[in-house]
């Protein structure tokens, strides 16, 4: 049976948030107190101390370890549907951490699992976690987290809390420049496949569509709009919806490779040549892009360097000691370049 998110409240533990709360600080001083940091003031650390004796609370493993000069642990945290995603971003993780002294934990959740993943992952020390798509969206996981004073780094998410830090691209404008450029080529009916509703990019790619629509005056078409979830599956879905329209696209644009390359097999099943008879586009450009045919037309996000990068952001917070106070950090909200990458699944219509 699911644990319920306020069991730990309803079972009367204290948590680091509780301590926080009562002292007046914010979490992170909270874990430096326990730490025994010197950076605490003599006044915050006897406010602190004080909110730990009245609440009777008992820090975690993770909390008692933390300090600087150790190796550093990062947990993983993901639930990512997409293999080549997920595949591109360890590499960057295990890339970046050879490189510092740094170990990577990885634990994987279901959709109502996630207490339990955070559970298992922090029962011993861990130092921070990272946060792929779309756990990185995920309000439960994210003030679970943040009620254990766990320094987390959110990848590809329009919306990083405060306390967090995060590692992104300019999804919005990396849409816009994908769908203008199929307009440029002359296409007029371009459809366009959604992500997962529970993710801040999804919506962002979506927005960046509809801008260059407008941008190229033309209108925007509900039913050219298919819903996906960044999985295979849902592409195959969607592609069949916007191919069945009595007028269809002669372009489509996808939200993520799986589903262009989902777009594509459609097409091919269908009798339809990629790109004379219809052009298709993804997002990412994983493995998957340059390992079917045509090869894919899409947007670079540098997944495997956003991965080193949050390593890196992750592991420069602990030992400086700055842990969740992204103010503090030079660069809390890394954007990283992204690019459009040419290749052979676009064309201009055949018409034109």
């Amino acid at each position: 049976m699911k644990e319920p998110r306020s069991s730990r409240r309803q079972h009367n533990v204290p948590t680091v948030s509780d301590v926080a709360a009562r002292a007046g600080v914010s979490p992170m001083t909270v874990s430096r107190v326990i730490n025994d940091k010197a950076s605490v003031r003599p006044a915050t650390r006897e406010r602190v101390e004080a909110a730990i004796a009245a609440l009777n609370y008992a820090p975690n493993a993770a909390a008692r370890m933390l300090a600087g000069g150790e190796d550093v642990r990062i947990g993983v945290l993901h639930t990512n549907p997409s293999f080549f995603y997920f595949s591109e971003f360890l590499i960057g993780c295990l890339d970046q951490a050879s490189r510092q002294t740094v170990q990577i934990l990885i634990e994987k959740c279901e959709t109502g699992t996630e207490i339990a993943a955070i559970e298992h992952l922090t029962r011993g020390r861990i130092d921070g976690i990272i946060l792929p798509p779309p756990l990185c969206d995920s309000a439960l996981v994210l003030e679970a987290l943040h009620e254990r004073g766990i320094p987390v780094v959110a990848i590809s998410t329009g919306r990083a809390p405060g306390w967090a830090l995060s590692v992104s691209i300019d999804d919005r404008r990396a849409a816009y420049d994908m769908t203008r450029h199929l307009g440029d080529l002359g296409h007029r009916r371009i459809g366009f496949i959604t992500g997962a509703p529970n993710q801040t990019a999804s919506a962002e790619r979506l927005e960046g569509y509809r801008a260059a629509l407008a941008d190229l005056d033309l209108p925007v078409i509900d039913a050219l709009i298919a819903d996906g979830l960044f999985t295979y599956r849902s592409g195959l879905e969607a592609a069949e919806r916007l191919l069945d329209l009595p007028e269809p696209p002669s372009a489509i644009f996808a939200a993520n490779d799986d589903m262009a390359a989902a777009a594509i097999a459609v097409a091919h099943r269908r009798g339809l040549d990629v790109p004379r008879d219809l052009a298709v586009v993804g997002f990412d450009d994983s493995a998957l892009a340059t390992t079917i045919w045509p090869e894919l037309t899409t947007i670079r996000q540098p997944v495997t360097d956003m991965a080193r990068m949050a390593v890196e952001l992750l592991v420069e917070a602990l030992r400086l000691d700055r842990s969740t106070a992204p103010g503090e950090i030079a660069e809390p909200h890394v954007q990283i370049a992204y690019s459009l990458i040419r290749r052979d699944s676009d064309a201009p219509p055949r018409a034109a």
